[in-house]
């Protein structure tokens, strides 16, 4: 039984990608190889700082051991009033569980708040709001996305330590790659290629966004629902907040739902149908 105060690695791993998810707060030493997908990472040194900032969240703290470290920092938080636990075992335990990391030394540089802040084209389409949900729920759920003009992209990167994405101009790293679209790219470069419901969300990006529908049955309707977004919402940023519930959604479906059906039969009790 875990201790108190304490969140199971297993538990938090089925929460990790969804919009349930709670924000994990990484206060291990500087220097950490890997982290559990959605960390940010704090000083615990600066609790005092930080911690004002997550009152009324839900918070799992990450360290080393699960011990006296995260443990303290998650009894300070929830005297500031977050709901605020420790990972049992801490990130040795999810760890030793095999469960999936993100490569800490393919992220970018963060601002001075600790967030990454990313750069591309206006109008998005697809590629351009999956990877915003992909960078949300996995990789950094602070981050920030700049929307502008295709001429403008490389120097807003430059002006405002943006990084740049899904852009066709040389010396852009996050960017298609023969016949990978950005999405694919960032799976593979984050090291989240492991989570199979990823990889087959990956099929129905590529499909879609690079009109090989024939990638997965789902590609078409993906591109249907996207260029629908797109003529909803003038507003590039309130089209990403609309598209993030399509991906949360696809999401859940590509991990639970992928062998269910549906028809008119379907709320009937298993042996009144067909």
């Amino acid at each position: 039984m875990p201790a108190l105060n304490t969140i199971t690695p297993d538990k938090l791993a089925r929460l990790i990608g969804t919009p349930a998810a709670p924000l994990l707060v990484d206060v291990r030493e500087p220097g950490a190889s890997s982290l559990i997908p959605g960390s940010v990472v704090r000083a615990a040194s600066d609790i005092g700082t930080w911690g004002q900032g997550l009152i009324g969240r839900s918070v799992v703290v990450v360290d080393e051991d699960g011990g006296a470290v995260s443990q303290g920092i998650a009894g300070w938080l929830r005297s500031e009033g977050s709901e605020a636990e420790a990972i049992d075992g801490g990130f040795s335990a999810w760890k030793a569980a095999g469960l999936p990391c993100v490569a800490a030394n393919s992220l970018p540089p963060r601002d001075a708040a600790g967030r990454t802040i990313w750069v591309t084209r206006a109008r998005p389409k697809v590629d351009r709001i999956a990877c915003p949900w992909l960078i949300r729920r996995f990789v950094d759920p602070e981050a920030r996305f700049l929307f502008v003009p295709p001429g403008d992209v490389l120097g807003v990167a430059e002006r405002f330590g943006a990084v740049p994405f899904d852009v066709s101009a040389e010396g852009v790293f996050w960017s298609h790659r023969g016949d990978q679209c950005t999405f694919d790219v960032m799976v593979e470069e984050f090291g989240l290629g492991g989570i199979s419901s990823l990889t087959y969300l990956a099929n129905i990006v590529r499909g879609a966004d690079t009109d090989r529908l024939e990638a997965a049955p789902e590609a078409a309707g993906l591109l249907a629902l996207s260029l629908g977004l797109s003529r909803m919402y003038a507003d590039d940023l309130e089209q990403l907040d609309a598209g993030m519930l399509v991906y949360d959604a696809l999401y859940r479906w590509c991990r639970d739902a992928r062998s269910e059906t549906h028809d008119w039969s379907a709320h009937k009790p298993r042996g009144e149908r067909p």
